[in-house]
């Protein structure tokens, strides 16, 4: 499996306020980059999978409000994590 509790727990661990706090906008921000990364990797292989495309656009919304939720409520901290994530070139 691509997501192991260890590798959650250290993105939450970095991103989030503690390896515990899986419910922090940044750590849930920082977890859904993490597996569109992988469903990404995925698709440059399996061009046919429609089921991953899907999940991978209804993913990539999701993320998309939850950055705009913490623009909203911290901008700084948004700006930090854009920059950490490479989110904008």
């Amino acid at each position: 499996m691509y997501l192991t509790a260890e590798k959650k727990q250290e993105i939450f661990e970095k991103y989030g306020k503690s390896n515990t706090d899986t419910g922090s906008t940044e750590g849930q921000i920082a977890l859904f980059t993490y597996r569109i990364a992988h469903l990404t990797e995925h698709l440059k292989v399996n061009k046919k999978d429609y089921s991953t495309e899907h999940a991978l656009v209804k993913l990539v919304g999701k993320r998309r409000s939850l950055l705009d939720y913490l623009k909203a409520k911290d901008i700084e901290g948004y700006r930090n994590l854009i920059k950490e994530l490479g989110l904008r070139k």
